[in-house]
Parts: structure tokens; C-alpha cells; sequence
């Protein structure tokens, strides 16, 4: 398969981390996605096949100070089913400035990854 665009690194990248990240129902997998505009996060559980819970930042642009405030929302959430520990499944992304806001912010409002 020959690579064209940005999108395609991406999935490829995808591809390798989610062959060794898995979410149960005890440790849930935290996936984001992140759009030009938005950021998504859900709480997977990949023995049973379902989502859930998800938290975006609909309404607010993409930036460091929504995805610390996602990623806050994303532990109450969380938190609120009884979860306290996940898998960080960053979904091919870049480590950059905003998902490691959201990933800081997740963990000091007391979720282990």
C-alpha cells in the first residue's frame, strides 16, 4: 500500500498502537480523536464492543485550554461509573501539546493510565 497523504501516517499508526492496546471493562480504553476543529474522547470497552461514555469539545475550538477542560470532564465522566483506571489510546496522534493537556488533566482529577 502506498502512502499519499497525512491522514494515511495516521492510520497506519493507528493500526500498530490499537494491535496492542485493549480495553476491558475493569481498565477502559480512552480514545481521542482529534479534528481540525474538535477533540473527542470515549471510554471503550473492547470485550463487549461498546462505548461507554463520551465527552467532546463541541462548541469550543481546538485548543490547549478545551482539551484541559475535556480532559477533566472525560475523569468526572469516567468517574462517575465507577472507573478509575484506563488505557490511553491516543488514536494515531501526535504526543503534542493538546492531547498531553488532556492526558495532565485527566490524571490530576484522579484517572491512572
Amino acid at each position: 500500500m502506498k502512502v499519499k497523504s497525512k491522514a494515511d501516517y495516521r492510520k497506519r499508526r493507528h493500526y500498530r498502537l490499537r494491535n496492542k492496546v485493549k480495553g476491558t471493562a475493569e481498565r477502559p480504553r480512552m480514545a481521542v480523536y482529534v479534528s481540525n476543529r474538535y477533540i473527542y474522547v470515549q471510554l471503550i470497552d473492547d470485550d463487549a464492543q461498546k462505548t461507554l461514555c463520551s465527552v467532546s469539545s463541541l462548541g469550543e475550538n481546538c485548543t490547549v485550554d478545551a482539551a484541559k477542560a475535556l480532559g477533566a470532564k472525560a475523569a468526572d465522566a469516567a468517574k462517575g461509573m465507577n472507573i478509575s483506571q484506563v488505557v490511553f489510546d491516543r488514536g494515531g496522534f501526535t504526543y503534542g501539546a493538546r492531547l498531553r493537556a488532556l492526558a495532565d488533566s485527566a490524571r490530576e482529577a484522579g484517572i491512572e493510565f
